[in-house]
């Protein structure tokens, strides 16, 4: 991508370095906790328990700090005294999403009325939102809450290295799937799903989960055809480490990975096959009227 010398956004809370240190976990994944999880809620409230006690085994962690901090009730992190000094491909990382946000602000001003732009959080380890407290091994994510995208740019690396999912477009994709939940919380659309939750088993909630998902990649493709035209900044192979990107993030591929299994009532976030369909329908298109993932069929 043709990123550098251009516009940074001012919507950036740079908090690395605030947060506890990072827990290790040894060879374990941690880019596979979610589906782990959500695999084992997908039967049973009960199930809960036992899935942290799971998770802790494999994190070397006390299970009632996971659980306290998956249900948001924020333990207190022990921020440290000394400043916390970035590496220079770490800031590096940090200026190419400061310029990413700007594009996709630059974007969807021009494609919607009104648009309130998202501040982008910078951590290490773990954070706290609106949404309650994370760790990096949730991945980056979206709080509707407080308008914010969270992301540790150490999963750039984890990208990479455990997802076989190289290069700067890749890292976009991950940042603009991120603002497609932002414009799906300002038009409503994340709200009416989330009435839903406790009104429909839990199998029908994941597949409106799903569709949610897959209409942020679409957005997301939206915003890279309309970046394209703008600035130019792709260059050939960056559409081909996007798809790659959607591909390594499919929930059939992580549940393969983590569980030795695909159990698809338990699918959140879509196939492999489908992540690349919508992201790709967005780029090719640019139209968002293009985008109903909810009356779509088949997906």
């Amino acid at each position: 991508m043709k990123w550098r010398g251009r516009r940074q956004s001012s919507n950036v809370d740079d908090r690395r370095g605030q947060s506890g240190p990072r827990q290790g976990l040894g060879g374990f994944n941690p880019l596979l906790l979610r589906p782990i999880i959500k695999l084992l809620f997908s039967k049973t409230g009960l199930f809960i328990v036992g899935a942290f006690l799971v998770i802790s085994l494999l994190m070397g962690k006390n299970p009632l700090s996971l659980i306290t901090q998956f249900l948001g009730g924020g333990l207190p992190t022990t921020e440290s005294s000394a400043p916390y000094t970035p590496t220079a491909e770490e800031e590096e990382l940090a200026n190419f999403s400061a310029t990413i946000l700007a594009n996709t602000e630059d974007v969807w001003n021009k494609l919607l009325e009104n648009y309130r732009e998202p501040t982008l959080v910078l951590f290490t380890g773990s954070v706290s939102s609106a949404c309650g407290s994370a760790s990096s091994a949730m991945g980056p994510f979206y709080c509707p809450g407080d308008e914010k995208l969270y992301i540790d740019l150490s999963f750039f690396d984890d990208m990479e290295k455990q997802l076989n999912a190289p290069g700067d477009f890749a890292q976009a994709y991950v940042i603009a799937h991120e603002v497609g939940h932002h414009i799906q919380k300002i038009t409503g659309i994340s709200e009416k799903v989330q009435r839903m939750r406790g009104q429909v088993s839990d199998t029908e909630y994941n597949q409106y989960s799903v569709r949610l998902e897959l209409q942020a990649d679409f957005l997301a493709g939206v915003w890279a055809h309309h970046s394209q035209e703008m600035t130019r900044m792709m260059e050939s192979g960056d559409l081909e480490e996007a798809l790659n990107a959607a591909n390594a993030i499919g929930d059939d591929r992580l549940q393969k990975q983590s569980t030795g299994r695909v159990v698809p009532d338990s699918f959140t976030h879509g196939t492999s096959a489908q992540r690349m369909r919508w992201f790709k329908k967005g780029f090719d298109t640019g139209d968002l009227s293009q985008g109903d993932t909810f009356s779509a069929n088949p997906l």
